[in-house]
């Protein structure tokens, strides 16, 4: 079966390819920005950098965390004078560019269908596309702007294989009543800091290789925070799980004190995923929130299929009636050449090999002749 590692070995990896390759490479990545895209042109050099503090100076360590590895700024222009200030940066994978994409969307930003996710406010538009998150200012809007930015996302370059793959923790949030733009997608103790979770960092332990998203949901009493904490195996969850629970009981000290003060939380175990649920909601409404997360394991053989042009059905299916027709062709010659092989001796040796005399004679009965008289020999 194929290895699924978790998202700290994945990360690693990854940082490791790009560093090489701009090791090797003179210039390293290529450019984030197009010179020129829907109108729009390129106003003076791109400002670049590999500082996440040129990026986001508040925010520095937490793009580090998602893995922030370049950043472009530009000026575009149009024809009529209207201006358009982007931001670009870009991660290791498409698993920090979407975690950088729920920290910077705002809750009251409307959804918009630019790159693999996007959201609006007046003039500014927030989309990422593969690893590079993009924060677009408008001077003014027009009715195409939208359209002008789905074609910069298309020029945007995209990493290859299991770079350009989301990660698959945020499909298991539930979508009933939950709060819009309340997604947070952490994997670090920075970006879970900023959040405020049900449990802190050293409850969730980033270093067994976990990942969490949070949303919010609306309830009878309020908005409810639900927390999923992804493992690399159900065996490090279920240990995880218990230890929630001996922070939960009072510790062995004589004044019962628990060993960390926590709000109250309802939690529950779906495979190697821990859920958690806090705020003002009811045990029922917790429960039937937990209850509708559901981890399905997908088992994937990695033997080779030989779906390849040697191993194909079809080619298989056209190679037989190619052989059949080749050895319906041979059979046509074969019967041709003996045919005209007989045709060809009759003539040049009549009576000699073929239809010779004494070969064409045959017994007669007479059967019709008179009884008593000796038939007449012909």
């Amino acid at each position: 079966m194929s290895l699924i590692l978790p998202r700290k070995v994945r990360f690693g990896i990854s940082v490791v390819v790009w560093l090489a390759a701009a090791a090797f490479g003179a210039a390293g990545p290529g450019p984030v920005l197009p010179r020129e895209f829907g109108g729009w042109q390129l106003s003076g050099p791109a400002k670049l950098s590999r500082d996440p503090a040129v990026a986001d100076a508040t925010n520095a360590p937490l793009l580090k965390e998602y893995g922030f590895t370049d950043f472009a700024a530009a000026t575009y222009i149009r024809d009529d004078g209207r201006k358009l200030t982007i931001k670009a940066a870009r991660f290791v994978d498409a698993t920090g560019a979407y975690g950088a994409f729920t920290y910077y969307r705002l809750p009251q930003m409307l959804p918009e269908e630019i790159g693999d996710k996007g959201a609006s406010l007046n003039e500014r538009i927030l989309f990422y596309r593969g690893n590079i998150v993009v924060d677009a200012v408008f001077q003014r809007l027009s009715a195409m702007s939208a359209a002008e930015l789905r074609e910069l996302s298309s020029l945007l370059p995209l990493p290859g294989g299991g770079d350009r793959k989301p990660p698959s923790l945020p499909a298991y949030l539930p979508t009933q009543s939950r709060v819009e733009n309340s997604i947070k997608y952490v994997v670090g103790p920075v970006g879970l800091q900023q959040v405020n979770p049900p449990v802190p960092a050293s409850v969730v332990d980033f270093n067994a290789g976990a990942e969490v998203v949070l949303a919010s949901y609306n309830g009878s009493g309020g908005e409810a925070t639900l927390m999923l904490i992804s493992y690399p195996t159900p065996q490090i969850a279920s240990a995880q799980m218990g230890r929630l629970e001996a922070i939960r009981q009072p510790a062995s000290s004589s004044n019962n004190t628990p060993l960390l003060s926590l709000s109250p939380f309802y939690d529950r175990r779906s495979g190697p995923i821990v859920e958690l649920v806090s705020g003002p909601v009811s045990q029922s409404e917790a429960q039937s929130l937990l209850a509708s997360v559901n981890y399905d394991a997908e088992v994937t053989w990695n033997q080779n299929t030989y779906f390849d042009k040697k191993n194909n059905i079809g080619n298989l299916i056209v190679n037989i009636i190619v052989l059949c027709g080749i050895i319906g062709g041979l059979m046509l010659v074969a019967g041709i050449a003996f045919g005209g092989l007989r045709v060809l001796i009759k003539r040049v040796l009549p009576e000699r090999v073929f239809n010779r005399p004494e070969e064409a004679e045959f017994i007669s009965l007479h059967l019709t002749e008179e009884a008593g008289k000796p038939p007449a020999s012909r």
